[in-house]
């Protein structure tokens, strides 16, 4: 008899731990439609599922499908041209949003900095972005000028900087974006490409990551690299 109510208890724990284990397992189906400010769907857009990137985008009419752990908290959806949303998922299996083209989401900086980043047509201001905490490197020092490309200059003098051939990425970054390459900003305008800047015109360099680079919001996840470049009253 004492036997049997050992293997009873026994069995009611194996199969209770059993049981949690399959409802932590188990998956939901989420659903939704993403659209711009004009009610436009945005196709290819990426989810992510508590931050962690999925393989999973929307179509051309703006609909996606995901497949979820059933305790999963938060998804979010980007385009790289309509900006970023999240949402709490709260056990909903449809969720549609809507992207305003603002590209942060949670990084915990006022509007206003999120704006001034956002509009590739401000200027930042230089000694905010060299106080950042980044590694700056002035130069204009002669023993730099004898470079070929703007690579070779960032090449090896930056912690957790790889550059292979024209491609850099920051290492300790947490990625948000579809490309892995980091944030460039040149004389304090966002650029797509530093291919066609001379080494002869560079004043500093500095790379931003981790809290330094939120300023940027979702776009600096990757890192960012500031350049400054020579201006003629930095001539003597």
């Amino acid at each position: 008899m004492k036997f049997k109510a050992i293997a009873l208890i026994v069995f009611l724990v194996f199969s209770t731990g059993f049981s949690f284990s399959q409802r932590a397992n188990k998956r939901i189906t989420i659903t939704g439609k993403v659209t711009d400010a004009a009610q436009k769907p945005v196709a290819g857009a990426v989810i992510f599922i508590d931050k962690v990137k999925t393989n999973e985008v929307t179509d051309q009419q703006g609909f996606y499908k995901v497949k979820v752990r059933s305790d999963a908290k938060e998804i979010l959806v980007f385009s790289l041209f309509n900006g970023a949303s999240e949402e709490e998922i709260n056990g909903r299996t449809t969720i549609d949003f809507i992207l305003t083209g603002d590209p942060s989401v949670n990084t915990g900086k006022d509007e206003a900095a999120d704006n001034e980043a956002d509009n590739t047509e401000k200027r930042t201001d230089e000694k905010a972005l060299q106080t950042e905490g980044g590694k700056v490197i002035d130069f204009q020092d002669s023993q730099y000028k004898s470079f070929q490309t703007i690579y070779d200059m960032i090449r090896g003098r930056f912690p957790g900087v790889e550059v292979s051939g024209t491609s850099i990425k920051v290492m300790g970054s947490s990625s948000l974006n579809v490309s892995t390459e980091p944030l460039f900003v040149v004389d304090g305008v966002i650029v797509n490409s530093i291919d066609d800047i001379s080494p002869q015109t560079v004043k500093t360099i500095e790379v931003l990551k981790g809290p330094n680079a939120t300023v940027y919001g979702i776009r600096g996840s990757n890192g960012v690299i500031v350049i400054t470049r020579i201006k003629g009253s930095d001539i003597k």
